[in-house]
């Protein structure tokens, strides 16, 4: 059995035990799993059993036992995959949005581990573990683009290495709210954990280094279409620091407006460009993947052209 020990902070107090651990990245329970530990008493507080509609208190500690369940494993499905690249080592991929990167509670199947699975018939790197075998990084579900994938744990190791380096290139596109007075410009900015919204990231003092380059394509009334260079590749990177300066991406409905585009059925950013050395031949490798329709289609509104 698994126990967290966590500590209410101050900008918690007065919330309810089960929204405020429903909102930890730490313990990532679904909503009738948390309801278990509540009704099994292994919520507690001074060693008494913690109700889920109790009020928080400045300054408690709650200790949280999780039994020990068994482990997710991601299964093969027939899933058909865009393959850019492959080799005996890697491969590249271009995932369409909507895609999940990796089982997850609330995604258990249909991702793009599950796809590649039964692509590779199970010769992926193993450092990932069963649940993300492969995978080196991740994009959101809700953005299109290029992802590289390591079939042997060397191949991984030096993938890894590179992105520790930040020796990666990785250019994305978006369509963001708003216009540029300059052509381009960065945000550097530390990210991590939202203070109240646990599920959200946030450019906060005590974050992890984050750096955003941009350049403007195009502008259009209202909103940009911008390219966006990472040099590093935080959770939500893109997404938090175009918000925290006053551009969220068109279709966000975490960092975006409440009013968002709902037809573009999430943010408008597409991984374009990815670019590294290969892990085992030391060949530079560069690859480019075209805008997707959803996001043209977008762009051919925002410049009133006419349907083709």
């Amino acid at each position: 059995m698994e126990r967290f020990d966590v500590f209410v902070p101050a900008e918690c107090v007065g919330q309810r035990a089960d929204r405020f651990l429903a909102d930890l990245e730490e313990i990532e329970l679904t909503r009738s799993a948390l309801q278990r530990l509540f009704e099994q008493g292994l919520v507690q507080c001074s060693g008494q059993p913690v109700a889920k509609n109790r009020k928080l208190r400045a300054g408690e500690h709650l200790t949280v036992d999780l039994p020990d369940a068994k482990p997710l494993e991601a299964q093969p499905q027939n899933i058909p995959l865009e393959i850019v690249y492959e080799d005996e080592y890697l491969l590249v991929v271009n995932k369409p949005k909507g895609m999940v990167v990796h089982p997850a509670p609330g995604s258990p199947d249909g991702t793009l581990v599950n796809a590649l699975l039964y692509h590779c018939a199970g010769r992926l790197s193993s450092i990932g573990g069963v649940v993300r075998p492969g995978i080196v990084h991740r994009i959101d579900k809700d953005t299109s683009g290029l992802l590289v994938v390591a079939k042997t744990d060397a191949a991984h190791e030096g993938l890894c290495a590179q992105m520790a380096v930040h020796s990666v290139d990785r250019v994305y596109e978006a369509v963001v709210y708003g216009r540029f007075k300059e052509p381009e410009g960065f945000v550097e900015a530390p990210i991590g954990r939202h203070r109240t919204d646990r599920k959200k990231m946030a450019v906060v003092p005590d974050g992890k280094y984050a750096y955003t380059g941009y350049q403007v394509l195009e502008q259009y009334n209202g909103f940009t279409h911008i390219a966006c260079r990472l040099k590093t590749g935080r959770t939500h990177q893109i997404r938090v620091h175009m918000a925290s300066i006053g551009h969220p991406l068109a279709g966000d409905s975490v960092y975006g407006p409440r009013d968002c585009i709902k037809r573009l059925n999430g943010q408008c950013l597409h991984a374009r460009v990815l670019g590294f050395v290969h892990p085992v031949t030391g060949e530079t490798m560069r690859f480019e993947s075209p805008l997707p329709a959803y996001f043209t289609e977008f762009l051919r509104t925002l410049r009133k052209e006419p349907e083709s």
